[in-house]
């Protein structure tokens, strides 16, 4: 990476023994020097490289884990971890050294955001890696270039990427129109890039998607939750998805939705201020929470795919 990011201290394991920085940028720099100008080779020498790192941090985490079963906020906070270092290395390697930029004209500017479950900072070992790419106007050939160099490493790498490329208007137009857009837009998380694009992004979003909508943005997760209910089951599953199911991590998440959306507030125990929770209520919350998260995160390492539903042999 050209630029270092701060290492977070609250990993299930120090974050350099999840992603070593310094070790992948040397290698990455001796790759670059001897790939000289061929790009193709460039992306392979990165692929392995960050499949190497990937592997290495993956393992770290689940030992750690495994040592610590029902540690599960320190379990989603590194994969979340791994996943940006691997995200801002190939974004990094794309405008960099890929497809430099010198003289950027005011079009050719690009914000890149975590989006969803991934724009919490929540991550189980299997969860899908969600990308917002933000340009002031119509997507330029520069930006093309680089969101297509970017995405080949990461689906080189096997990560399930969901994508969108968009303008602020785009952002404004289809979270007007779809009540799942507007979550996700709810949920961004700044990655890298242009951050006034991005703070014009999120000023926008508040004043203009946001403001005075709140009744019908509740009614609609709502009606989500019944629909969802009603598709899973309502209550006594023998075998509950801890993701989608009634009382499921879904369930907690629509709660925060809806407070957020409400309340302006970034993080749930903001809302103990506001009088949503009371300290007894916010407890339950996060025991239900962590069990869930540690749960969802366990069938996924045991079934080695994103597996969210709680059968008689897990």
């Amino acid at each position: 990476m050209h630029r270092s990011m701060t290492c977070p201290d609250d990993l299930i394991r120090p974050a350099e023994e999840i992603f070593d920085q310094a070790a992948t940028e040397t290698e990455l720099a001796e790759a670059i020097a001897a790939a000289a100008a061929d790009r193709s080779a460039l992306r392979a020498a990165a692929v392995s490289i960050l499949s190497r790192r990937m592997k290495h941090g993956r393992a770290a985490i689940a030992e750690a884990f495994a040592a610590r079963p029902f540690d599960a906020r320190p379990v989603t906070r590194a994969y979340c971890w791994l996943t940006d270092c691997v995200i801002l290395t190939a974004l990094d390697l794309a405008t960099r050294v890929m497809h430099p930029l010198h003289t950027p004209t005011e079009s050719e500017r690009l914000a890149v955001f975590a989006v969803g479950g991934y724009g919490r900072g929540e991550m189980a070992p299997q969860s899908d890696v969600d990308l917002l790419f933000l340009t002031p106007y119509k997507i330029t050939p520069w930006a093309e270039s680089v969101i297509e160099s970017m995405l080949y490493i990461l689906w080189d790498l096997r990560l399930k990427v969901g994508h969108a490329s968009r303008t602020i208007r785009d952002c404004l137009r289809l979270g007007a129109e779809d009540f799942t857009i507007r979550t996700a837009l709810l949920e961004n998380r700044f990655l890298a890039g242009d951050a006034p694009l991005a703070e014009t992004l999120n000023q926008r979003l508040q004043d203009e998607l946001f403001k005075g909508s709140e009744r019908a943005f509740i009614e609609a997760k709502l009606e989500e939750r019944d629909a969802r209910h009603e598709k899973l089951g309502e209550r006594y599953m023998v075998e509950p998805n801890v993701k989608e199911g009634k009382g499921g991590l879904r369930d907690l998440q629509s709660l925060f939705w809806i407070a957020k959306y409400q309340h302006r507030v970034k993080d749930v125990s903001e809302l103990m201020a506001l009088g949503v929770f009371s300290r007894d209520e916010f407890g339950t919350f996060l025991r239900a929470e962590t069990f869930l998260w540690a749960v969802r995160c366990h069938l996924h390492l045991i079934a080695g795919r994103p597996n969210e539903q709680l059968t008689f042999d897990m």
